[in-house]
Formats: C-alpha cells, structure tokens, sequence
C-alpha cells in the first residue's frame, strides 16, 4: 500500500510566515525553512521577533484567514487522493493549519503545536517528534506502507530521500542544484504523473 507525504507550505499553500510579514510589515519573517535549515533556530528567531513587536495569535490568524491554496492545489489533492493514500507533513502549527485544510477538502496532516498563554502571546512550540518528517516517513515504512514523497525546503530532503520515490516541487535553484539526483517540477500535472508513474513501476 502506498502512502504520498507532501509539504505544505510552499508546495499546496503560500509560505504563512511570508505572507505575515508582508501583512505586518516585518520583512525579517519572510525567513523559512527554505533559507535556515535548523528549524529550532528559525523558530527561535520567530519569537523573538513576535515578542519584540508586541505581535500574538490573533494577528497571524487573522492573515491565514485571507490565505488561499495556491492554483490548482486543491484539484492536484482531490486527484492525487482518488488513486492513493496522502499524508501532509508539515512545520506549520495545529493552531494555522485548520482554515488551510477545510480549504484543501480536509487532507489528514501531521503537524506541530504552539504554546500560548490566555491573552494569545505565542510562548513557545512543541514538535511532534524530531525530524518530524523524516522520522514520519521511516514509521510509515516500517508499518509495512511504501512512501512517496514532494517537498521544496531544506527540511523535506530528509523524507524525500528516504521514500521509495522523492520528488523536489518548486523549490529553489539552490535546492535543486545541491540535489541533482531529485527530480524537480514546477506544475501539478507533472508532480501527479511523476507520483502515478512511481506508483505504477513494478
């Protein structure tokens, strides 16, 4: 039986935390995991910088409300879906995650947790397990699952690499030229026949 993990930000969803930062005016969140690939640093830059302006919950959510998959996204789930099993693995949070899934027909999606007081300061995070996604990928496996897997950042080369099949999709040049061994695409249409493909070889 096989099982798709995809990311999510990036590949079916605009980068939240880019997205923020054009909303609020704080060009120094635009950072992700595309540009740092120590995900507790990234996020510990995050804090800091949300503590700093004063910025909680409320605000971030209020952005992810007005956050859209990106073209063609939901139709690519809803095909991928008819043929096979799909996972999302994603570093976002279960408190940004809720609007983007009922946008994307509800995909089941693995995800970490926020920590905030009563007033909605975010005060920390907690991650699912360590390398989250690639540890995912490995207990998918060993539950007798064959995986297949598309991201675009740094910290999705691990489960990519470790699927039966691993797919770059629109990542950056620098990603793609470190990783020549990956496939890349840039379309929907070529990422679902890349993973049909892999599916179907015996």
């Amino acid at each position: 039986m096989y099982v798709v993990c995809l990311d999510l930000e990036g590949v079916l969803v605009p980068e939240i935390w880019i997205a923020f930062s054009e909303a609020s005016g704080i060009p120094e969140l635009r950072r992700t995991t595309r540009d740092e690939p120590d995900y507790n640093k990234l996020m510990q830059f995050r804090l800091n910088i949300l503590d700093e302006h004063k910025i909680g919950l409320a605000e971030i959510r209020e952005t992810i409300a007005h956050i859209d998959p990106m073209p063609g996204a939901k139709e690519f789930l809803d095909k991928l879906r008819e043929f096979t099993q799909v996972i999302i693995l994603s570093d976002t949070f279960e408190q940004f995650a809720a609007p983007l899934m009922k946008k994307l027909g509800w995909p089941t999606i693995f995800c970490n947790s926020l920590e905030h007081d009563a007033s909605g300061k975010i005060t920390g995070y907690k991650l699912r397990c360590p390398n989250s996604k690639l540890t995912t990928v490995k207990a998918l496996q060993s539950a007798g699952l064959t995986a297949i897997s598309a991201g675009d950042s740094f910290n999705d080369l691990g489960m990519i690499k470790e699927s039966r099949a691993g797919f770059l999709f629109r990542s950056t040049p620098a990603i793609i030229q470190a990783h020549p061994e990956l496939p890349a695409f840039t379309e929907y249409d070529e990422l679902l026949k890349a993973i049909q493909n892999a599916i179907d070889e015996p």
